[in-house]
């Protein structure tokens, strides 16, 4: 009796197929996958900027002086700061408690928000100012800082307090903005703008 051999595998119609249903299964995931990694991207800016303020308010407390925290593009701000708004870096100074000249502006830290080409925007005031006990103020002598000056906020939150709020976006494909919050007494409040902030959701704004 003859036997007959079959080759196993795929044939070509197998291949077409499942290339098929492997395009399709692709071209679903990456509108998803894009809106995940932008909004981690905001995320992680958000993150960034909130350690950067808490740390200046820090600052203030330990060294009992005002600081001003600045957000700004100069790439050494230790030796070259300017203070603009949406900067991809932020900067912490020592404001000079004397005007005679003997007392001086003094960098204290740096650190990065945004990498070149994230197309993370921030939208929010270029310089911050702390006192010695960790609160917002308008420094009498002004900031040492080349840029726009420390001002008081004029934004009410649900609450009824004032505060900065830095609102943190991606365009085009982030769909979960994020805001950072500084009260005028100091506290901090990373939210989300698209939430109501409430006893039972302390995540929203």
């Amino acid at each position: 009796m003859q036997r007959t051999d079959r080759t196993s595998g795929f044939t070509m119609i197998e291949m077409v197929i499942t290339v098929a249903i492997f395009a399709i299964l692709v071209a679903l995931a990456v509108p998803a996958m894009l809106t995940w990694v932008s909004n981690v991207k905001v995320r992680t800016v958000a993150d960034a900027l909130q350690n950067g303020v808490r740390l200046a308010q820090a600052e203030s407390l330990r060294r009992s002086r005002q600081v001003v925290f600045s957000l700004t593009n100069s790439t050494q701000p230790q030796t070259s700061l300017t203070a603009v708004g949406n900067g991809s870096y932020w900067a912490i100074n020592y404001i000079p408690a004397m005007t005679d000249g003997t007392d001086t502006n003094t960098f204290i830290q740096s650190g990065v928000l945004t990498s070149q080409g994230s197309s993370v925007q921030i939208q929010g005031p270029a310089e911050i100012c702390f006192n010695s006990i960790g609160r917002l103020v308008v420094p009498t002598g002004g900031t040492g800082v080349t840029g726009p000056t420390c001002a008081l906020p004029t934004t009410t939150l649900p609450n009824g307090g004032l505060a900065y709020i830095y609102q943190i976006t991606l365009p085009p494909h982030a769909d979960h903005p994020l805001n950072v919050e500084v009260s005028l007494g100091g506290q901090l409040h990373l939210c989300d703008p698209s939430q109501t902030l409430s006893s039972t959701n302390t995540y929203g704004c």
